[in-house]
C-alpha cells in the first residue's frame, strides 16, 4: 500500500492562534480539564472561597468565580498572553515549583478553543474589569474582588474536537469529579457546585475528618484510619480504609503531594504492597493520603496535565509511604482507640503462645523490628538512615518465635465435662472495656468462638484469626533472622537486553542486600549465582527478571514479599487450629488476648474478617426491645 503523497510546503512559522490550539490540545482536553486549571489558579490566588457553575456538562458554559487577590488592570492582557505567569521566572523557580500552576499557558489555550470572558478586581480597585479573549479589549465591568472566568461553547471554533466529547452526562461526571478531587485537598477552602441552574454539592469551610467524610461519604468515614508521619523532609498525612472497606475498582484512591493531585506509579505501588496481604482477591483499597515535601525534591514539569510527578529520591519516597500505611494499617478496629493493657494472669492463664507477647507492647514491638531485606519491606531503623544518618532506632529485643505448641491439650475435666467450658463471664460495666475482644463464652459447631464485651456480642472465626497471629510471628522471626542465600552450583543463565544488563550493573549491591548475586557475561546475556535461601526452589530466571523490574522502578522488590509471604501464608494456613477442634474457656480466651496483641488481626493473611460485633443496639433491634 502506497503512502499518500504530501504536497511540499516550504517551512515556515505557525501563526499564533495555530501555536495555542496545538498546546490547548495537551491542556484542555475536555471540559474537566478547563475547571482543573481555573481552580488551581484560583487556589494560587489565595481564594476562600469558590463557585462552580456549569452548563450543558461544561460544553456550554463553564463560569467559575474566586475571592482571591484578583489580577490588576494592567496585568489582564497578559494573564492571557502565552507563556506569562507570575509564579516562576527563572530556572531556579522551576525546580523548586510551590504553586499548582506555573506554565503560564492555561488561560491562552482555553481562549483558543473557546470564548472567554475573564473579569477581575484587586482589593485597592474602586471596579472591576472584564478582558475579552479574542479581542483583548479591556473594558469596566462590576465584581466583588477576586476573579470569575466565563468559558462558553467549549470548542466552537474546532468542530473535529468537539465531536470526541462524550454525552452532557459523562462530562459533567468528570468536571464534577475534578472539583471533588481539588475540594478533598483543600478543606480550608469552601466550594460550590452547580449544573444547569441546580446546586449538585456545597462543602462549607471544615477540617480534614469532616471533609473527607462530606466528600467520599459517611461509609468511608465509618471505616477508616487516620494516618499522620513525618520523617526528615517528608510528611503524610490522611486516611486510609479499611481493608474490609475495600472496591472493586480503583476509583477511591487519592494522593497528593504538596497539594497536587497525582497518579504517581511508584506511590499508588507503595500503598499497594502495604495492603498486599490484608487484601481479599482482587480488591483495591480507599484512601486520602496528602504527602508534603520540599519542592526541590519533586519535579511537577513532566506531563502537560501535570498530574504526574518525578521524585528525586524515588526510593526514599517508596519506603516512607509504605512504611507509614503498614503501620495505620497495623492497628485493629479493636484497638485502634489505643493501647492495649497488657494480658492480666487472672483473666486466662497465660499460655506459652501469650508469654513473648507479655513482654512488650504492640506499639513497641514493631517499632522495633529490624530490617527485613526484602527491599519494599525495609526495616523502620534502616529507613531512617535515609534522611537522618546519625540517628537510629534501639536495637531489637530477640524474639523465640512461635511455640511449638501453642494450644495446650484440653483437660480431662474439660472432656468428661461438656459443661464445663460455659464458665460464666465477667460482668461488663458501662465503658469498661479492658478486655476489647472481651471474654469467651462457648464454641459455636467446632469453627466460631462467642465472646462478650462491653459493647454486646463478638464472634470470631478462630481457624482464621490463629492463622493471622501465626502468619505475624512468622514474619517476625524470618525478619530478625539475617537473610540467608542459596548460591546455585551451575548459574542459570538468560538473555537479558540492555536494560536488564543496565539495572543488574548498577544496582548491584541492592541486588545483594535482597540475596542475589546477578552478574553480566556479556552485553546481552546475565547470569544468577545466587538467590535467598528461602525462595530456592523458585525458578529462577522469573524471578531475576521480576526483582531488575522492581529495582529499577521503584528501588525494592514486591515480588520477594509477596513470594515469601505466600510460603509463610501457607504454613501459618497449615498449622493453624483446624475447624471442630474443641476448646477450652482458657484456650478461646488465650486466642482473644492474642489477637488484641496482633497486628492486622482483623483479617487473616487471605484478607478474610477474622471477627465481627454485634452491639447491643443491634441485640435489641432483632427483639424489638424499646420499639
Amino acid at each position: 500500500m502506497n503512502a499518500p503523497q504530501l504536497a511540499l510546503r516550504p517551512i515556515q512559522a505557525l501563526p499564533d492562534q495555530l501555536i495555542s490550539q496545538i498546546a490547548a490540545g495537551e491542556v484542555v482536553e475536555r471540559p474537566s480539564a478547563v475547571v482543573k486549571e481555573v481552580l488551581e489558579n484560583a487556589l494560587d490566588a489565595g481564594a476562600s472561597q469558590i463557585t462552580v457553575r456549569l452548563e450543558q456538562g461544561g460544553v456550554k458554559r463553564i463560569a467559575i468565580t474566586d475571592n482571591g487577590r484578583g489580577i490588576a488592570t494592567g496585568q489582564l492582557p497578559l494573564a492571557l498572553a502565552r507563556h506569562a505567569t507570575s509564579k516562576i521566572a527563572s530556572l531556579a523557580d522551576l525546580e523548586k515549583v510551590g504553586t499548582l500552576g506555573f506554565r503560564g499557558e492555561a488561560l491562552a489555550s482555553i481562549a483558543s478553543v473557546a470564548q472567554l470572558t475573564l473579569t477581575s478586581r484587586t482589593a485597592d480597585a474602586d471596579h472591576a474589569w472584564q478582558i475579552d479573549g479574542a479581542s483583548l479589549q479591556v473594558t469596566p465591568a462590576s465584581g466583588a474582588t477576586g476573579t470569575t472566568v466565563d468559558v462558553q461553547d467549549l470548542y466552537f471554533n474546532t468542530p473535529a474536537r468537539r465531536k470526541f466529547l462524550k454525552s452532557e452526562q459523562t462530562e459533567f461526571g468528570h468536571c464534577a469529579e475534578v472539583v471533588r478531587r481539588i475540594a478533598l485537598s483543600r478543606p480550608d477552602v469552601a466550594f460550590s457546585l452547580t449544573h444547569n441552574g441546580k446546586t449538585v454539592d456545597h462543602w462549607n469551610v471544615s477540617d480534614n475528618a469532616r471533609r473527607s467524610a462530606q466528600v467520599l461519604g459517611e461509609e468511608f468515614a465509618q471505616a477508616r484510619l487516620a494516618l499522620e508521619e513525618a520523617a526528615g523532609p517528608l510528611r503524610l498525612a490522611g486516611y486510609v480504609g479499611l481493608p474490609t472497606a475495600s472496591r472493586g475498582r480503583a476509583d477511591s484512591q487519592y494522593f497528593y503531594v504538596n497539594g497536587r493531585f497525582v497518579r504517581d506509579k511508584l506511590l499508588t505501588h507503595a500503598v499497594r504492597a502495604a495492603y498486599q496481604d490484608v487484601l481479599h482477591g482482587d480488591r483495591y483499597p480507599c484512601y486520602a493520603l496528602a504527602l508534603e515535601l520540599d519542592p526541590a525534591l519533586v519535579d511537577v514539569n513532566v506531563h502537560p496535565a501535570k498530574i504526574e510527578v518525578r521524585f528525586r529520591d524515588s526510593r526514599a519516597i517508596h519506603q516512607f509511604v509504605f512504611h507509614a500505611v503498614t503501620r495505620a494499617l497495623a492497628q485493629t478496629s479493636a484497638t485502634a482507640a489505643g493501647n492495649v493493657p497488657a494480658p492480666q494472669a487472672a483473666a486466662s492463664p497465660a499460655l506459652p503462645w501469650m508469654r513473648e507477647q507479655q513482654q512488650s507492647s504492640f506499639h513497641a514491638q514493631f517499632a522495633a523490628r529490624p530490617a527485613a531485606g526484602f527491599g519494599v519491606a525495609q526495616g523502620a531503623a534502616q529507613y531512617g538512615a535515609l534522611f537522618a544518618p546519625d540517628s537510629g532506632n534501639a536495637a531489637p529485643a530477640g524474639y523465640a518465635g512461635p511455640a511449638a505448641a501453642p494450644w495446650p491439650a484440653a483437660s480431662d475435666a474439660s472432656v468428661a465435662s461438656p459443661f464445663a467450658s460455659f464458665a460464666p463471664a465477667p460482668s461488663f460495666a458501662a465503658g469498661n472495656d479492658d478486655a476489647p475482644l472481651g471474654y469467651a463464652l462457648a464454641q459455636l459447631h467446632g469453627v466460631y468462638v462467642l465472646a462478650q464485651n462491653a459493647r454486646g456480642l463478638v464472634l470470631v472465626d478462630m481457624h482464621a484469626a490463629h492463622e493471622r497471629i501465626l502468619y505475624e510471628q512468622f514474619k517476625t522471626a524470618l525478619d530478625e533472622d539475617a537473610l540467608q542465600v542459596q548460591p546455585l552450583l551451575i548459574p542459570v543463565t538468560f538473555h537479558a537486553d540492555a536494560v536488564e544488563v543496565g539495572t543488574a550493573e548498577e544496582n548491584r549491591d541492592t541486588l545483594r542486600s535482597l540475596g542475589f548475586d546477578i552478574a553480566a557475561l556479556s552485553p546481552t546475556t546475565l547470569a544468577v549465582r545466587a538467590v535467598p535461601a528461602l525462595l530456592k526452589n523458585a525458578d529462577a530466571q522469573t524471578l531475576a527478571r521480576d526483582v531488575l523490574r522492581d529495582v529499577r522502578e521503584f528501588g525494592g522488590s514486591r515480588v520477594l514479599l509477596e513470594r515469601r509471604n505466600e510460603m509463610l501464608g501457607t504454613l501459618a494456613c497449615h498449622t493453624a487450629v483446624r475447624a471442630n477442634r474443641a476448646l477450652t474457656l482458657p484456650e478461646m480466651n488465650a486466642l482473644l488476648r492474642q489477637m488484641e496483641h496482633t497486628e492486622r488481626s482483623d483479617q487473616c493473611n487471605h484478607g478474610r474478617p477474622t471477627w465481627v460485633q454485634l452491639a447491643l443496639s443491634d441485640l435489641d433491634k432483632l427483639f424489638l426491645r424499646g420499639q
